[in-house]
């Protein structure tokens, strides 16, 4: 083989490997905007799709809101002091058990909560859609009550809940805020919108 047949394959070698890397990179350049369009747009996440909430910085007693579904769902971090009035308040509530199908099957008994220190509820209360607000503090200075627990006030028309969302007894709302279907990815890592347990 002479030298000028050997230039002539090396360039072709040349030209075969440079085609092949612009080949490769055509393709990975048309690859990831094509998958990228298969993740859940906002539309479809605001239809429905789960959202993940990081939970690492809410400190205890604050609460956080994302939206699911176009729903605010309020994620609170509950004290120990707001765990014991659920206890207190038992008799106040109309399902004190937590029994009426506005929660997964899984959620029981008075935190209706999966860790007893996170609540995750829907923040629309069960009369008309209202959004409640929040009243944390207690007695008088809530501007409800002198024996105010802590809790939720439906401003619209008055309906009161404590802190599992569980709706007071002779109030206009006919259940507790609902609780979604939820479960965590990590200790500060929440799915809203998808269990492991359905």
């Amino acid at each position: 083989m002479s030298g000028g047949e050997k230039k002539v394959d090396c360039s072709r070698r040349n030209l075969v490997f440079a085609t092949a890397a612009v080949g490769g990179v055509a393709t990975v350049a048309t690859a990831v905007p094509f998958l990228a369009s298969m993740a859940p747009s906002e539309r479809a996440k605001a239809a429905g799709a789960p959202v993940e909430a990081d939970i690492s910085k809410l400190a205890p007693g604050e609460m956080m809101r994302i939206e699911w579904r176009g729903k605010p769902v309020w994620i609170i971090h509950r004290t120990r002091e707001m765990l014991d009035s659920l206890k207190t308040v038992a008799d106040q509530v109309a399902d004190p058990d937590s029994r009426r199908p506005n929660q997964p099957a899984y959620i029981k008994g008075e935190a209706r909560s999966l860790k007893p220190e996170y609540l995750v509820v829907v923040g629309i209360c069960s009369h008309l859609g209202c959004s409640p607000t929040d009243k944390f503090q207690k007695g008088a200075e809530s501007g409800i009550a002198a024996d105010w627990p802590g809790g939720f006030l439906c401003p619209c028309h008055g309906s009161t809940f404590d802190f599992s969302g569980r709706v007071y007894k002779n109030k206009p709302a006919p259940d507790n805020l609902e609780v979604p279907p939820h479960t965590y990815l990590s200790e500060s890592r929440i799915l809203i919108g998808e269990d492991t347990k359905a």
